[in-house]
């Protein structure tokens, strides 16, 4: 009968065989990722020749001092202005139907090309044009349309 194993000896590798085990796995990284290594190192070269790895670079070893000017920056009051007027213009456009605000751009395109066409006309509008106009049915409209704008502007003013 054969006799229990009651000590395991593990195989320890020495620092030479450990170097080589990992140049071999990293090498087969290499082989495998060939394209991709290739690609990334052009890419380097392209960032390299046109100066926007000094940049970087540069950039990195002064990280402390440009995040202090772009701080600076982003504090000034006409910055924080921005950002809270284009917040406030994010949260009206989170409001607002989609369907009418594109009809309402291709009106105001359609708008402005007949705009467009009558300066080249150089026409001139008297009275009598003004009343002849209040008749047409898609002057009447954008004019209903302009005072209940301005109506419910008014209304949001009050509040």
């Amino acid at each position: 009968m054969a006799q229990p194993i009651k000590v395991i000896q593990k195989t320890e590798l020495t620092e030479e065989q450990k170097k080589m085990q990992s140049l071999e796995n990293l090498l087969s990284g290499v082989a495998e990722n060939k394209d991709s290594l290739l690609e990334t190192l052009n890419l380097l070269q392209e960032l390299h020749d046109s100066g926007i790895l000094d940049a970087v670079g540069s950039l990195l070893k002064a990280k402390e001092k440009a995040a202090k000017i772009a701080v600076g920056q982003l504090t000034r009051e006409p910055v924080t202005n921005m950002i809270n007027n284009a917040m406030a213009a994010g949260g009206i456009l989170t409001e607002l139907d989609p369907e009418t605000t594109s009809k309402l751009a291709k009106s105001l395109t359609a708008g402005l090309k007949k705009a467009e066409q009558g300066l080249k006309e150089d026409s001139k509008i008297g009275i009598f044009d003004l009343m002849k106009a209040l008749k047409d049915p898609d002057i009447n409209r954008v004019l209903g349309f302009g005072f209940n704008l301005l109506k419910g502007m008014g209304e949001g003013l009050k509040e």
